[in-house]
């Protein structure tokens, strides 16, 4: 029984230390997020590790669709979209709500225990379809109010399909003699830990899925909320036509 206390007593110790709060500088501008690790301790446990393992720096905003979700932390860009090393998958963790300014993991449809590096910005409110399918996505932060602009700025970019890109034109995203180069995509320069108290996210106002409990379906074959396998091809739909420097 000693033993079992001072295991749980050196558990909380480690857990209570798990930062809350990260900034993510982006080409476009600062996102400030408020990360919940009270309530969703293994999903930001498994994003904290990337973060600091300097995984997410240099990778690019691979994916946005207006009034969606705005989609990083998979690939750095060279000549071509290049997949990040990732770590085992993390459980799902479907506490809060997908409502707008929140940030989730995204999954192979299918599978709700399949997150690893892939998350998303909820730009709108997607709780009607977010909650439930697939398991329900397990939204893990809160953006500040401050941050909101920043991924304004991001959904107004020119998108070549659904990827938003900077000195580009659509009708260039639509010529077959385009060249783009990681200066054309938005970059997640680095994302850096700037607060570590545990309890910064306690006055957050924040929405508890209830939806989960009631969903009585069994369609989780969508893809809508981020599968990796029709993100890769959705994107790739768009690389034909942008040819690297």
């Amino acid at each position: 029984m000693k033993k079992l206390l001072l295991g749980s007593a050196l558990a909380a110790a480690s857990f209570t230390s798990t930062a809350t709060v990260v900034e993510m500088n982006t080409s476009q501008g600062v996102i400030e997020i408020n990360l919940f690790d009270q309530q969703t301790p293994k999903t930001v446990a498994n994003f904290l590790s990337y973060v600091q393992d300097d995984s997410y720096n240099e990778t690019v905003i691979h994916r946005s669709v207006s009034n969606f979700v705005i989609q990083g932390g998979g690939f750095t860009f060279s000549d071509s979209l290049d997949a990040i090393t990732t770590k085992p998958a993390v459980e799902n963790e479907p506490v809060f709500s997908n409502v707008k300014g929140t940030i989730a993991m995204a999954k192979l449809s299918g599978d709700a225990n399949s997150a690893t590096s892939q998350w998303f910005f909820n730009i709108t409110d997607n709780s009607a379809a977010l909650d439930t399918q697939n398991g329900g996505f397990t939204v893990f932060g809160q953006i500040t109010a401050a941050s909101q602009s920043t991924l304004d700025k991001i959904a107004a970019l020119v998108h070549c399909d659904e990827t938003p890109v900077v000195d580009i034109t659509a009708e260039q995203c639509a010529s077959t003699d385009v060249t783009i180069s990681s200066a054309n995509l938005v970059t997640i320069q680095n994302v850096a830990v700037i607060d570590d108290d545990p309890n910064s996210a306690a006055g957050l106002t924040v929405t508890e899925n209830t939806l989960i409990d009631s969903d009585t379906s069994t369609d989780s074959s969508s893809s809508s909320g981020g599968g990796l396998i029709w993100l890769l091809s959705a994107f790739l739909l768009a690389v034909p036509r942008l040819k690297r420097s």
